[in-house]
């Protein structure tokens, strides 16, 4: 409650000066207690997720720029950093994101700490691809409580050290650059020894593999899938991007897929769409070739039909009495 609305409460009619600062004064002995444990994190037991947001715009495809998400998987025991750009934070890139950084470890963390993101779900409830996701992996995803920012401080910290270690001096031409700047630096980041551990992640990372589960046998059926029935302008909608399809599917049902770099579109299970995926929003990707199919397509579609020459349809009525057994009176 304001200062100024509770001397309106008790009726003060002095300086309101001298109220603010006695209230300031009595708040801290009047505020709930919110104790933080300090944690102990078992090798193998959990990773830390967060998005982080880079304080700096990166160029796209169009010429535009855009702040974009960088996912980052910390394993808590040995303090071991992924970390990638992502083009979004849906689900589908969020997932994408998280299988790609868990192969680089090489095993599963047995819980995946997020705190409420809307992409992995909200009010206590995973969304259906995460949970799909968690079971074929075998592993937890645990979605903190508000105000709880102690449980994930790890990769709190992580993310304010890339503002502080990683980001200045640096340029960016686009998000594969900043990407394989990343990485470059995570290489060395991760050799250097953590203060509140003294010892290098790199060399804590075995021992906790050593305790994670393994990788899925079977391939992750992630990323973006939808059927449409392609329409005449022969383009598919991806997250607010259009990508051209060879037109000889108009009318039929076409899968698209899309992962974080490519965006294939298939009609039965022949790809007729196969494209780079783009970071702006907006953009109309075509491919000369379904142009050119269209142009042929069209002049054919133009062109009258011929109309049937001489009599070779005509048939004699007779045939059909005979085919019938009637008999014919002549």
């Amino acid at each position: 409650m304001p200062a100024t609305v509770i001397a309106e409460r008790v009726e003060w009619s002095g300086s309101i000066t001298w109220f603010r600062e006695n209230v300031r004064r009595l708040r801290p002995e009047h505020r709930r207690v919110d104790p933080a444990d300090r944690l102990t994190w078992v090798a193998g037991d959990a990773a830390q997720c967060d998005l982080w947001f880079p304080p700096r715009k990166i160029p796209l495809e169009d010429g535009s720029v855009a702040t974009l998400p960088v996912l980052v998987i910390v394993a808590a025991h040995s303090r071991f950093v992924t970390a990638r750009m992502i083009p979004t934070r849906k689900t589908e890139d969020l997932l994408l994101g998280s299988w790609e950084l868990i192969r680089q470890l090489g095993r599963v963390p047995r819980r995946l700490i997020w705190d409420n993101e809307a992409g992995i779900g909200q009010r206590g409830r995973l969304t259906r691809p995460v949970a799909a996701f968690a079971g074929t992996l075998a592993t937890k995803i645990v979605q903190l409580r508000p105000y709880d920012p102690e449980s994930k401080g790890i990769v709190e910290r992580r993310n304010r050290w890339f503002e502080t270690s990683f980001m200045p001096g640096r340029t960016f031409a686009s998000p594969a650059d900043f990407n394989t700047q990343l990485q470059d630096w995570l290489v060395k980041a991760n050799s250097r020894v953590v203060r509140t551990i003294k010892a290098r992640p790199v060399d804590l990372i075995e021992h906790d593999r050593a305790r994670m589960l393994p990788l899925p046998p079977i391939p992750l059926q992630l990323g973006w899938r939808e059927r449409v029935r392609l329409g005449r302008d022969y383009y598919v909608r991806l997250d607010a991007s259009d990508y051209s399809v060879d037109p000889t599917a108009i009318g039929r049902v076409v899968d698209v897929i899309a992962d974080l770099e490519r965006v294939r579109v298939r009609l039965d299970g022949q790809v007729v769409a196969d494209h780079a995926r783009v970071w702006a929003r907006g953009s109309v990707i075509t491919d000369p070739a379904h142009v050119e199919s269209a142009k042929r397509l069209r002049q054919q579609f133009q062109q009258p039909r011929p109309a049937p020459v001489g009599d070779e349809l005509m048939r004699d009525l007779a045939d059909y009495d005979r085919a019938f057994g009637i008999e014919t009176v002549a």
